[in-house]
């Protein structure tokens, strides 16, 4: 499927704060290419019992009238548009973004209560979407992060989407990209005293080597970039939301594969839990586009 040169962002009544129109509209002057800003209600709000349909459309409307303003005043003279959609929010976006650069999507704060809840918007929107999905922190600015692009890569062979569209958004911003692989030994070793330091050993040097493979690999194909790579030893979740603080990242890229249709509506444990838990703008992105 051919990629519009368009950015879909979603937004809802607290666009202001959740700073995902703010990071599109970095990214759309980055690329030179304009925002379609959506906000989505479901059916069944617009007929809730004590509300007048006509009067929850003129209050969205008057919501996506505070958007248009806002885009009018941006930087850069690209022809953005913003409009209202009605239908289940994650579906909505993810079908009319199919053929989109990409859709970035807000998150709220997270809070201890909040770090339970699973299901948000953000989260579906990332599982169903066949284009890569920026989730942006609540009250995200640009000046809060000055470190690289952060792109975590697992064992699989399947992770060149992942590190094109890293590189992609860390040439645009001039910035390194550090490849990032964590690793842990799986629960059925870690009773046995005797082998966890040889199994460490050698699992550590085999990430190393794979790591380095790609470093190599990618260096080659962009000489003038950049590229660091680590290994951790840690919990995957933690060990790359430690990196990424830790780096002070800008971006951070993870990957995520749908293997069957069921699969698709849900995200790998790893994605969902830095989803959850990353401080700063994230990524994720398809290993590869489903038709």
């Amino acid at each position: 499927m051919p990629v519009k040169p368009v950015i879909y962002v979603g937004v809802d009544g607290s666009w202001r704060d959740t700073g995902a129109l703010e990071w599109a509209l970095q990214e759309s002057l980055l690329r030179r290419e304009p925002l379609q800003v959506v906000h989505v209600i479901e059916e069944h709000v617009r007929h809730a019992p004590g509300w007048d349909p006509n009067v929850v459309d003129d209050s969205l409307m008057d919501l996506i009238g505070e958007v248009e303003k806002y885009l009018d005043q941006s930087p850069g003279s690209l022809d953005h548009e913003a409009d209202m959609m009605v239908g289940p929010p994650a579906r909505t976006l993810t079908e009319h973004a199919a053929d989109s650069r990409m859709l970035v999507v807000g998150r709220r704060g997270m809070g201890t209560f909040k770090r339970l809840l699973i299901g948000s918007t953000s989260e579906a929107v990332a599982a169903r979407a066949t284009v890569p999905v920026v989730i942006v922190p609540e009250q995200w600015k640009a000046a809060d992060h000055t470190g690289p692009v952060l792109v975590a890569i697992d064992d699989s062979e399947n992770s060149q989407a992942v590190i094109e569209f890293a590189i992609a958004e860390a040439t645009e911003r001039r910035l390194p990209v550090r490849l990032l692989h964590v690793w842990d030994l799986p629960a059925i070793y870690r009773w046995d005293a005797m082998n966890v330091a040889g199994l460490s050993t050698e699992w550590t040097e085999n990430a190393e080597r794979h790591l380095e493979n790609l470093k190599v690999e990618w260096q080659r194909k962009h000489p003038s970039l950049t590229l660091e790579a680590e290994v951790r030893r840690n919990h995957p979740v933690d060990g790359i939301v430690t990196a990424s603080v830790e780096t002070n990242a800008q971006l951070l890229v993870i990957g995520t594969r749908h293997h069957t249709r069921v699969s698709s509506f849900l995200l790998g444990s790893i994605t969902r839990g830095v989803l959850q838990h990353a401080a700063c703008p994230l990524a994720v992105v398809p290993a590869q586009r489903r038709p």
